[in-house]
């Protein structure tokens, strides 16, 4: 049975505002809506086994929502890049794939059709889309971005990708850019196995590292890349590395916004790794939002380990405590973007028609 959130310790409650919670079926489980509405956990991230259609996806926000203080909004995030990535159908506006899209050339087209697609999930309750790839796409075997990229160049993926970030932010959600610190030249899916990067660093300046230097000051928040990059940590994926993370990510590349692990329970860490371990080591490493997509009682035990680490390490608490400030300051930046909407208004507007019949053209 999961854990009820009353009588929770200090250090529990912080420890959960670092989790992100999937989980199974079109109704929140009554337990994670008492996590959400007493803040043991930070939000949910919803897939496509959460959603029948757009009304029930709206109630089942709403239920997430329930009483959760206004002051800091749960985060309601989903995976909605276009093309073969995508949580909602119609009438929610289908993108193409990101490369297609941005073989248009056409910025204002990225900008815009980003802002509708934005303004429709933020009328759902959506406020976090875990988009732009930030990705560059140079390996034609890679078997989990290839078309998901905006291009196999810097430039075409920083021009599109910002471009995008800021049209979700005109529209009223969050944007943010994955997989840190670049998941375009794999030739392994990490959803399955741990991929390998061998690049020196002047490789990786060149190609993967500049459009999440390009990111800083535009996107609230990135992803981690559960890749193994040789030349930064050769012994431990990038989401728990603090070569990765504090020191180049946050150090010389200067992102001061949050950082999500990408799932934990994907295999190249779950292989290798318990939940809580691989959690712990995250936060170890300058992560700050831990994504469970399906394991509600793992994200119990993860919330248990990191208040039991943080009340025996002093250090432990420090990293966790700053995690926790850098989750609160992403939360609280929802109630600086445009809000939401009527649904009706959102989906059958003129603006969302336009951009369906220009990105026919596409």
């Amino acid at each position: 049975m999961l854990p009820s959130s009353q009588g929770m310790s200090e250090l529990e409650r912080l420890a959960g505002g670092v989790i992100v919670c999937g989980f199974d079926g079109l109704h929140a489980p009554e337990p994670l809506r008492d996590w959400l509405t007493d803040e043991t956990v930070a939000g949910v991230i919803l897939f496509k086994r959460n959603i029948a259609d757009v009304a029930q996806a709206a109630a089942l926000i709403e239920e997430c929502n329930g009483k959760s203080s206004s002051a800091l909004p749960i985060l309601v995030g989903v995976d909605q890049e276009g093309g073969r990535v995508a949580r909602f159908d119609d009438p929610v506006l289908r993108l193409p794939p990101m490369r297609k899209l941005a073989a248009f050339d056409d910025l204002d087209l990225t900008r815009e059709a980003a802002r509708v697609l934005a303004s429709q999930l933020r009328a759902i309750g959506i406020n976090l889309n875990f988009a732009p790839v930030l990705d560059v796409d140079t390996n034609p075997d890679n078997p989990v971005i290839g078309d998901r990229a905006f291009g196999s160049t810097p430039d075409a993926v920083i021009a599109h990708a910002l471009a995008f970030a800021e049209g979700l932010h005109e529209g009223g959600v969050l944007s943010c850019g994955k997989h840190f610190p670049g998941h375009g030249d794999t030739d392994l899916d990490s959803h399955f196995a741990l991929p390998r990067l061998s690049h020196g660093r002047t490789r990786l300046d060149e190609i993967e590292l500049r459009p999440f230097r390009a990111a800083v000051g535009v996107l609230p928040s990135v992803m981690t890349a559960h890749v193994v990059f040789e030349t930064l940590d050769p012994a431990t994926p990038a989401t728990m590395s603090q070569r990765a993370i504090t020191e180049l990510l946050r150090g010389e590349i200067g992102f001061d916004g949050a950082v999500f692990s990408d799932d934990l329970e994907m295999k190249a860490v779950s292989e290798r790794y318990s939940l809580e371990e691989a959690g712990a080591r995250a936060i170890d490493a300058g992560c700050d939002l831990l994504l469970v997509c399906s394991d509600l009682d793992g994200a119990a035990r993860l919330r248990n380990e990191l208040a039991r680490r943080a009340g025996k390490s002093p250090a432990f608490r420090a990293a966790l405590e700053t995690a926790r400030a850098r989750a609160d300051a992403l939360r609280l930046r929802i109630a600086e973007l445009p809000p939401a909407i009527p649904i009706e208004n959102a989906l059958g507007s003129a603006d969302a028609r336009a951009i369906e019949a220009r990105l026919r053209q596409v």
